[in-house]
């Protein structure tokens, strides 16, 4: 049985008449009788009485009137529902995001979010290292992460970042003497992987000895420690968002300053959530309406 057997049953039964009910459906008349004895003969119930005046339904086509309508309901909304999936309006967007796009990412997700309210969308703060592997991995389906991500990932540069000191006052003092005098304040390894290793790049690069380290698990306890004073922090420029006013950034010069931030995703992998993200993403930074 198909739904088109079920539409002429409850259109028939609408209109009580077969010209008017073929004339709904777009067709002959002889075609509306053979589907209507169709489905009586799968049933093997009659649903009509015919008469002089047109059909009108039987006690048993009376009972089953409603059970026909709710399945044609619920055709019609399991196709609008199967669209939506096809088309990326439902379904689920897991995103990645780290240091250098704690602000971007959270945009971009709830810009995505108004246009795609059917898509439930989760975001976590994730090394660039360990979005690489989950991306891999199918455990997330975009990530914020340090580009280029290692193959087979696909990406999309979004904007560069930079390293900046960040201290709680200019004294005058260079950058040796800061570190002379004051810890290092840096996140854990397995916190901050990429900006350890831009960190260590930049004082090779300058020759800089570092007195003393102290370590913290997130960017906004180094701030705070650095705002009491006791220590500086090389950290991302993006870090200007959430450093409050007191605080001063200064900037750094030298290749190993900079490095490109962007989206990446596995696109071994199809999902078109994913493909209709990347693309608000990047036609957004064409118009320069996300960041």
């Amino acid at each position: 049985m198909n739904t088109r057997l079920l539409r002429a049953f409850v259109t028939l039964a609408e209109k009580g008449n077969y010209a008017q009910a073929a004339q709904t459906l777009s067709v002959s008349q002889p075609a509306l009788t053979k589907q209507i004895n169709l489905l009586e003969s799968t049933l093997n119930v009659a649903l009509f009485a015919r008469g002089r005046h047109g059909s009108a339904l039987t006690a048993a086509g009376q009972r089953l009137l409603p059970e026909a309508e709710k399945v044609l309901r619920q055709m019609a909304a399991f196709m609008q529902h199967a669209s939506q999936v096809e088309k990326g309006g439902e379904g689920l967007l897991a995103a990645g995001f780290g240091l250098s796009s704690f602000i971007l990412a959270p945009q971009c997700i709830a810009k995505f979010r108004a246009a795609y309210p059917g898509v439930d969308i989760t975001l976590e703060d994730l090394p660039s290292a360990q979005q690489y592997d989950m991306l891999q991995r199918g455990e997330l389906h975009i990530g914020f992460v340090r580009v280029p991500p290692p193959a087979p990932l696909s990406y999309h540069a979004l904007f560069e970042d930079k390293l900046v000191l960040v201290v709680s006052e200019d004294n005058g003092e260079d950058m040796s003497e800061r570190l002379r005098n004051r810890p290092l304040l840096r996140l854990y390894t397995e916190r901050a992987g990429g900006l350890n290793a831009q960190t260590d790049r930049f004082l090779q690069e300058n020759l800089f000895h570092v007195s003393s380290v102290q370590r913290a698990e997130d960017i906004q306890t180094i701030v705070a420690l650095v705002a009491a004073g006791i220590g500086v922090a090389l950290l991302p420029e993006s870090v200007v968002h959430i450093a409050p006013p007191e605080l001063k950034i200064l900037p750094l010069t030298g290749p190993a300053t900079r490095w490109q931030v962007g989206i990446a995703w596995d696109a071994r992998n199809e999902d078109v959530i994913r493909d209709n993200f990347v693309r608000m993403v990047t036609e957004n930074l064409k118009a320069a309406a996300c960041i």
